[in-house]
């Protein structure tokens, strides 16, 4: 039974990278917050409920994580990446360039948006849970998850030059 819980944690550890890169916007840190997420899980995996979605249960661990990270390095000031460089591709399309640059206008507008929209972004929009999911992941109401997805996705459009007038 606990080898079955370790495999399952190891099936979402790409999902809990992508959501931990959301939030962290940093490489190193998303791996931290996610090494930190598996070990919290593995300690409390008796509190884990069978009945609920693992994946729900290990963003909102890495949530809190995230959390008190934030609140740790409130005391310690910036630090600054002197490795992040950007890597050239070796593809050079012009519709690869068209897409990495719209990516990359998407990441740059999901990057501005405050947290709170950009968790409940990714959780819904990325990740794929559900709204109930994403409330018990960040311990809001549902129709907070609702109302600020709304106002996430306008002001994305809004950021990445899509007007929802010209679609009707």
């Amino acid at each position: 039974m606990q080898d079955r819980f370790i495999e399952d944690i190891v099936a979402v550890l790409p999902n809990l990278k992508r959501f931990a890169l959301s939030l962290s916007r940093k490489p190193d840190v998303a791996e931290d917050l996610v090494q930190i997420t598996a070990e919290r899980a593995l300690r409390a995996r008796h509190q884990f409920d069978p009945t609920t979605r693992l994946e729900a249960w290990l963003f909102r661990i890495l949530r809190n994580a995230w959390i008190d990270m934030i609140r740790r390095d409130a005391t310690r000031g910036e630090a600054v990446d002197i490795d992040e460089t950007p890597q050239p591709d070796p593809v050079d399309s012009a519709a690869q360039n068209d897409d990495r640059l719209l990516l990359q206008a998407v990441q740059a507008a999901m990057a501005t948006l405050p947290e709170d929209q950009r968790a409940v972004l990714h959780l819904v929009c990325v990740e794929g849970l559900s709204y109930a999911e994403t409330a018990h992941t960040l311990d809001i109401p549902k129709g907070t998850v609702m109302s600020r997805l709304s106002r996430a996705r306008i002001a994305l459009a809004k950021k990445v030059g899509i007007d929802g007038a010209q679609n009707r």
